[in-house]
């Protein structure tokens, strides 16, 4: 229990003071909803001092805090988390004058359904330092709303009079907060996890939209429901709040009606913008960067996967390890080591970076046993094809189809982490080697291009890179461009590039055949195999052992594992 005064106090005298803090003392019925003792003393305070008094009682109705606003509003105290429990209220009720006619503000209503309360009691306090009207505000869900309606609404109960509110609070609040949990769950789903709100900045609409949907796949492959998007059109993030303070209010409130308890930026979040959207939300924060990171997590199989995965997330974890714990004791001090010692954040960081040097090391071997058994491939005279392209292009579905192996394939972001290597047999004793590589991605996280270099080295010895496209895809130019900039960032772009129209059976003969005319590429569908005998022929004559004449139509190809 506490006081706090908002605002100017230099016109609260020490009587009037003393009088508000008698206050706590005072208690309610618990299953009542107000007294009009309690209401005539605070009214008759709110007069003399010519402000706003409130105040915040619990279900035992015992009065936890009081404070004192402005004449034309109030501030609630900080009172800790936003909501106990998904489908359930704070516990606490809020009640507070007003000088003159009783009326629930927007900030009333806003406090109502953003923390959760029991309820919002406003009293008019008339001249004579008596109570008036009263109003109740409460939480009520829109049961059946459509997915894009707001899914908590509030009703109000009028009474003329604080004497007039006879009924039992402790029952009806019961039901309330069931009929609530209730319907809640019916909109959400029991089996709804991780549900999030997606919110992007962009510098213009047209952007927004392959964007956002490139973030609603990479929510759906990491699991994250996402029930709500909110878009900001700006030139540059807000260097605090990413979107401003006043449109995180927003965002925060449409969290809340929808019952989410995660925001997904699509924005690579600097430490101090996540600490702070983080203390303004009290909801759990992640960035684009920790979508795919954890979308690594889940995809890494191999034991290379696993410790790239693991170092991207240390280098990206390191600089956001804040003083959270700078309560806690010091821990090394003693006989021989006298002094403040190491705080739990050093020692945190500390050990970060040693795991993070012991990776570093880990990974640098593995990448020189990678090596040999590359140098070893490009001895024997073969020459090497890599497959690269954007995520979720069908790369790894070309390579079975090419090949006849049977690597996973799904359609998501992400599929495949590890590199696969095969032998491609051609007719006439001609062989040579294909490799399939992570996908890549627009704004890749410089923390995986640090941990996934070593993977990426598979790529250095190619003679040719299939660069696969999604033709279907509306945002495939920016794609391409994506991909070959981040091929020049791994000095690969000096590699004779073929670039492959995939899924063309998605769209018009005469639309992909255009394309493909303009852009110098190779049309095929990986799983229909239109289109594979010409690339084959494409990728024989392009390849250091090329003889004379051409392989004939309908060529087939045989892979083994390597």
């Amino acid at each position: 229990m506490g006081e706090q005064i908002g605002g100017n106090t230099k016109g609260l005298k020490a009587a009037q003071l003393s009088a508000l803090t008698r206050t706590f003392r005072r208690r309610v019925p618990a299953e009542q909803l107000v007294t009009i003792e309690l209401c005539r003393h605070l009214c008759a305070i709110s007069i003399e001092i010519g402000r706003q008094v409130g105040v915040l009682i619990n279900r035992q109705g015992v009065i936890e805090q009081t404070f004192v606003g402005l004449p034309e509003r109030i501030y609630l105290p900080e009172i800790g988390r936003h909501r106990g429990g998904r489908g359930k209220f704070r516990g606490l009720r809020h009640l507070h004058t007003v000088i003159g006619d009783a009326a629930l503000a927007s900030e009333d209503l806003a406090d109502l359904t953003k923390l959760r309360l029991d309820g919002v009691l406003v009293v008019g306090a008339s001249s004579n330092g008596t109570p008036g009207k009263m109003l109740l505000g409460c939480i009520e869900a829109n049961a059946g709303a459509p997915s894009t309606a707001k899914k908590i609404g509030h009703k109000v109960f009028e009474y003329q009079s604080p004497s007039h509110a006879d009924f039992d609070f402790a029952s009806f609040i019961r039901e309330r907060e069931r009929d609530f949990g209730r319907a809640l769950g019916t909109q959400t789903g029991s089996g709804d996890k991780n549900r999030a709100v997606l919110v992007g900045v962009y510098p213009d609409r047209k952007t927004s939209v392959w964007r956002l949907a490139e973030m609603q796949e990479l929510a759906g492959t990491a699991g994250v429901s996402l029930v709500d998007t909110v878009v900001q059109i700006r030139r540059r993030d807000d260097h605090r709040f990413v979107v401003g303070s006043g449109k995180l209010e927003e965002v925060v409130l449409r969290a809340l009606d929808t019952d989410a308890e995660l925001l997904v930026f699509d924005a690579n979040l600097s430490p101090a913008q996540a600490r702070g959207v983080a203390a303004f939300t009290d909801l759990k924060v992640i960035d684009r960067t920790q979508l795919i990171l954890d979308i690594f997590a889940q995809h890494a199989s191999s034991h290379d996967g696993k410790l790239q995965v693991e170092l991207a997330q240390l280098r990206y974890n390191l600089p956001r390890l804040t003083d959270m714990d700078a309560g806690l004791s010091r821990l090394t001090g003693g006989i021989g080591g006298r002094g403040p010692g190491e705080t739990k954040l050093e020692i945190n960081r500390r050990r970060a970076r040693e795991r993070i040097s012991k990776l570093e090391r880990e990974i640098e071997r593995l990448s020189k046993r990678r090596g040999l058994r590359r140098q070893a491939r490009q001895s024997s005279g073969m020459p090497i094809v890599s497959i690269v392209g954007y995520t979720n292009a069908g790369k790894s579905t070309l390579l079975n189809a090419l090949t006849h192996s049977h690597v996973d394939v799904a359609d998501q972001l992400f599929a495949t982490l590890d590199p696969t290597t095969r032998r491609l047999r051609f007719p006439r004793d001609a062989e040579a080697i294909i490799t399939d590589t992570v996908g890549f991605i627009r704004d890749l996280p410089s923390e995986l291009l640090k941990a996934f270099r070593a993977t990426m080295e598979e790529l250095e010895g190619a003679d040719l890179l299939l660069h696969i496209v999604d033709v279907s895809d509306p945002m495939r130019e920016a794609k391409i461009e994506t991909v070959r900039e981040l091929l020049r960032d791994l000095f690969l772009a000096e590699i004779p590039e073929l670039l492959v129209y995939n899924k063309c059976d998605l769209l018009e003969r005469v639309e992909w055949a255009a394309l493909c005319r303009r852009d110098d590429a190779f049309a095929v569908s990986a799983t229909s195999r239109d289109g594979l005998p010409e690339l084959i022929q494409e990728i024989y004559r392009r390849l250091p052992f090329r003889r004379a004449g051409e392989l004939p139509d309908n060529t087939e190809v045989q892979g083994v594992a390597v």
